[in-house]
């Protein structure tokens, strides 16, 4: 099977998008890992798949799989390189695209200097709705890691995150205690896990350990989540820029049932094909 691919990133979370409107495809897990593979393949953090839309009221559904060839939920960086793809191949002519997930409708638009938005929906506080196994719901949670007690904040916004406050993003040990969370008996579909550090209150610094990725150099659903645990605990504004280590995103979020609106760039590196 040969099939047409384009390489693209977001801050550094770098993408294999594969359209599958224009193009017939069957890809399974293997078929994943093998174009995830940055040895044997063409590398990346996730595949995006763009396909005809299930729904009158969207345009398109939107697939994420990690490099392990698990499908998951939510990719915010992914979202926003998936909006670029669409202006840039001329999918649609809309200024404003519906892209349907797993779990939810986001909607995506192009703004000022090359940047791009997307509307990520409500997040989800729940514990079952996350998953996340607890008798009663709160901003933040203790859980036991190797005898020492963590406070994180869990909430989904359509993938579950964990979020812990750290004071120093450079020395903490996001692959040791992520690895540590997600494990954790209490997330039974595990987590990402995000560090982050409140530098004032429109600025935060946050290091992402994804699951089926390890740490990446940007997590957009990560970004939103940091944001939402700051914002409710009232550490940030309302809006509030994320400094990860691939660069910056800007996340407005007004409370409770309201929308996350995440801004941020997305690049097209290169197209090509690949023999399946």
């Amino acid at each position: 099977m040969l099939i047409k691919f384009t390489k693209m990133h977001g801050l550094g979370n770098d993408f294999v998008v594969i359209d599958a409107v224009r193009q017939h495809i069957n890809i399974n897990t293997d078929m994943i890992k093998r174009l995830a593979d940055r040895n044997l393949g063409i590398g990346c953090d996730q595949v995006l798949i763009i396909e005809p839309p299930t729904d009158k009221d969207i345009d398109f559904n939107y697939r994420i799989f990690n490099c392990d060839g698990s499908e998951v939920e939510q990719c915010g960086n992914g979202a926003r390189c998936m909006g670029r793809y669409i202006s840039d191949q001329q999918l649609s002519g809309k200024k404003s695209v519906r892209l349907k997930t797993k779990n939810r409708v986001m909607e995506i638009q192009s703004s000022a200097h090359n940047m791009i938005t997307v509307n990520m929906s409500t997040p989800i506080f729940t514990p079952t709705d996350i998953p996340f196994i607890s008798q009663h719901q709160a901003q933040c949670y203790d859980i036991e890691i190797e005898n020492q007690n963590y406070s994180v904040a869990v909430l989904s916004v359509g993938n579950p995150h964990a979020v812990v406050e750290v004071t120093d993003i450079n020395t903490a040990a996001v692959e040791k205690i992520g690895s540590l969370i997600q494990a954790h008996s209490q997330f039974p579909e595990s987590v990402n896990v995000g560090f982050m550090q409140i530098i004032d209150r429109q600025h935060i610094k946050l290091r992402v350990y994804e699951r089926g990725v390890g740490e990446t150099q940007a997590c957009g659903s990560g970004a939103c989540a940091a944001a939402v645990a700051a914002i409710q605990q009232d550490l940030v504004d309302p809006s509030v820029n994320i400094e990860l280590l691939g660069g910056k995103l800007f996340i407005e979020w007004q409370g409770d049932n309201k929308p996350i609106h995440m801004t941020g760039p997305a690049v097209t590196v290169f197209n090509g094909k690949i023999k399946l």
